[in-house]
């Protein structure tokens, strides 16, 4: 066992800046890890250079977002763990299967290829985008509006448009059109699950409208058959927002001590 401090690498999803990790980043460090939080391909440094500069994230799609975190776990010593939201909780997950990170968190994970499950409040939380075929290689940008009605529904407006504000960014469409394509083209949007590996949660929002609580049951469901140890967890009354809203701490909670049950604590790399 080392007595150095472990890694943890967090990675976010679409419409969301780094900096939205910040509260995380500082109870991690609290409890002994080393957190750190690359923004995507393309991620200004703040939340305006992103704002200001949205096509240099014009077609970046998942296999250059996985390959830009896979080179930043390899650069670290030991394998770290993950923790990812969204289309992060895809890329952590990735990264999990390919045995290059003791563990991951994925929280509210968008589907890779062998989820067929695709709920109606997820159809039209994507529509505006995949509707469009041109957005391809483009990014969109979430209004206040449908930022509350999709992403963050499950609080207040107040609540949402206080986040909208301080987090969100322009986003590349691709990544969508992976997803969605994943069971026809799979590529980008595979994830190896058979492979032995290292411990998994999977945590889901009973309110969420972009990843609906059934697509990460169904990948559960896929995931638990590894021999590595996979563990679901629901938290009923939340949305998409789960990471960055008031409530976020009942989430990094549920990380931490799944890490701790899985001896994967901060100085047992």
């Amino acid at each position: 066992m080392s007595s150095d401090p472990r890694p943890v690498v967090f990675v976010h999803g679409l419409w969301m800046h780094t900096s939205s990790w910040q509260p995380w980043l500082d109870l991690f460090s609290a409890r002994g890890y080393i957190p750190i939080a690359p923004g995507w391909p393309g991620d200004g440094d703040t939340v305006a250079a992103t704002r200001e500069h949205p096509e240099k994230l014009a077609g970046v799609g998942l296999a250059e977002i996985a390959q830009h975190y896979r080179r930043v776990v390899e650069a670290l010593p030991g394998r770290p763990l993950v923790v990812g939201h969204s289309f992060g909780g895809l890329i952590v997950q990735k990264l999990l299967g390919d045995r290059l990170v003791a563990g991951a968190v994925a929280i509210a994970p968008a589907q890779f290829k062998g989820v067929f499950r695709v709920p109606s409040a997820q159809l039209q939380s994507v529509a505006p985008i995949l509707s469009r075929p041109g957005l391809r290689k483009k990014t969109w940008s979430h209004t206040p509006d449908t930022y509350h009605r999709t992403f963050a529904n499950a609080v207040s407006r107040e609540e949402s448009d206080a986040i909208f504000e301080a987090h969100t960014v322009p986003g590349p469409a691709r990544p969508l059109f992976q997803a969605a394509l994943a069971n026809v083209a799979g590529g980008p949007a595979k994830v190896d699950t058979r492979t032995a590996r290292g411990p998994l949660l999977l945590v889901a929002g009973g309110a969420d409208r972009m990843v609906p609580e059934a697509i990460v049951r169904s990948e559960y469901n896929i995931q638990r058959r590894n021999t590595g140890a996979t563990e679901f967890s629901v938290l009923p009354d939340r949305g998409h927002s789960l990471t960055v809203d008031e409530r976020w701490r009942e989430v990094a909670d549920l990380a931490l001590d799944f890490l701790d049950r899985h001896e994967l604590g901060p100085e047992q790399g």
